[in-house]
């Protein structure tokens, strides 16, 4: 179920918090069902971190990178997600239309899970992931353009054994979002435009998301030694 919630401007959002709290106001009706929280970062983090917090629940991450055309990195030929193995999801469209051979797919896929790798030990280290089986999971970020990176975070996160699985963002493409429909129980998005052009015109402020706020971020929200108990409403 696609459910949007328009505000009608032109830059619906200051900041990648302002976006989150006005997210998290949509989110609101999950407080109850001890949600968990996955970011994709860097950008889709701060944004998480205000949903984590309205709906009292734990913030964790899903490590997936756009897989870049060789001569056009922003063009993305498919997207990879941290795992064991990795999930790999294509984009044969840009692949064909680019003429890209496997080996230039490969050698850009293993770049990308190097900085997997990287991320992983930055942000994370040691710490537990948050449990996502049997639990209503909702996958946060600061917004969808081509969706590549999202329909691998989501196949990835669904093979784990969500409850329900849903996708949040503050803004996205339509046809994007009519795409990605059938990966998920429920879209939540309040804004989307048939012709979206870039993320960051829909803020004032777009500014990158640095590994420290990452990691800032997740200090936020500490494992939780019941991890039953942690995303319920107080």
């Amino acid at each position: 179920m696609w459910r949007g919630v328009s505000m009608g401007a032109a830059m619906p959002f200051r900041d990648r918090s302002d976006a989150g709290k006005k997210l998290a106001a949509a989110l609101e009706g999950f407080a109850g069902q001890a949600p968990v929280i996955l970011a994709l970062p860097r950008g889709g983090v701060p944004v998480a971190a205000e949903v984590a917090a309205r709906l009292h629940a734990p913030l964790d991450l899903v490590l997936v990178r756009k897989i870049g055309a060789p001569m056009q990195p922003e063009l993305a030929m498919g997207a990879v997600v941290d795992g064991a193995p990795p999930i790999v999801v294509r984009n044969e469209d840009v692949i064909r239309a680019a003429m890209i051979g496997e080996a230039d797919f490969n050698r850009v896929c293993s770049s990308e899970l190097a900085e997997i790798a990287r991320r992983r030990r930055r942000y994370l280290g040691e710490r537990p992931r948050a449990e996502v089986k049997g639990r209503v999971v909702i996958v946060v970020d600061d917004g969808i353009a081509t969706g590549a990176t999202m329909k691998a975070a989501l196949r990835a996160t669904r093979l784990r054994g969500p409850k329900k699985l849903i996708l949040a963002t503050p803004v996205a493409a339509s046809d994007t979002l009519r795409a990605l429909n059938s990966e998920v129980d429920e879209v939540v998005c309040l804004e989307d435009y048939e012709y979206l052009g870039a993320i960051g015109v829909y803020y004032a402020d777009f500014s990158q998301t640095t590994d420290e706020e990452v990691v800032a971020a997740l200090a936020r929200f500490p494992p939780s030694a019941n991890p039953d108990k942690q995303g319920a409403a107080p």
